[in-house]
């Protein structure tokens, strides 16, 4: 795919199902962790990730390229293998997890890499959204958003270059089917 597409501009999605119940771990991973096989499927996906960004700086793609990991819930805290490990991983100081409404379940990192267009090792501590992965590709590409309907996500780069320090959203609503099961309300003048 990357020797295929280093003059032209590339959307690609890679999605991991390494930290997703049913777990699994390839044999070169499998026991090579201190954290049971979801510490093994963690460590295979980091490995795989690490691949990725080596081959980008191979094509000298990186400084061209921006890469976004994230997930789309918190660690499965509640799976629990029939021996009594843990298999659903770790939400640090965020009760609740995968399928709850708690910010175990709903808030999750998003860690996001573009040498030369992002300040490494920034942090923002704003409410931000997978939602807002759509406008933020859109607006790369030079592309319009849809006129005919309502877009909830927002155009990250201004928050993630620093232009603005604020995140666009007042609310954000958390839904299940739907059904909706949580708000956080971040006001203005908070």
């Amino acid at each position: 795919f990357f020797p295929r597409n280093t003059e032209a501009p590339f959307l690609l999605v890679l999605s991991y199902l390494h930290v997703h119940t049913a777990l699994y771990a390839s044999k070169n991973f499998r026991g090579k962790s201190k954290h049971g096989l979801y510490g093994d499927a963690v460590e295979e996906m980091d490995w795989s990730v690490g691949q990725v960004l080596d081959v980008l700086d191979k094509y000298n793609l990186s400084d061209k390229t921006l890469v976004y990991f994230t997930s789309d819930q918190g660690a499965h805290v509640e799976e629990i293998s029939s021996s009594g490990e843990v298999h659903g991983g770790y939400n640090g100081i965020y009760k609740g997890g995968k399928s709850t409404n708690w910010e175990g379940g709903i808030r999750i990192p998003g860690l996001l890499r573009w040498p030369g267009a992002i300040q490494p090792g920034a942090y923002l501590d704003e409410p931000t959204s997978n939602m807002d992965i759509f406008p933020t590709v859109v607006k790369l590409a030079g592309a319009q958003l849809p006129s005919d309907r309502i877009i909830d996500g927002h155009d990250l780069m201004p928050l993630l270059q620093g232009k603005v320090t604020r995140s666009n959203h007042e609310f954000l609503f958390h839904y299940c089917n739907a059904y909706l099961n949580a708000v956080r309300w971040h006001p203005g003048n908070s």
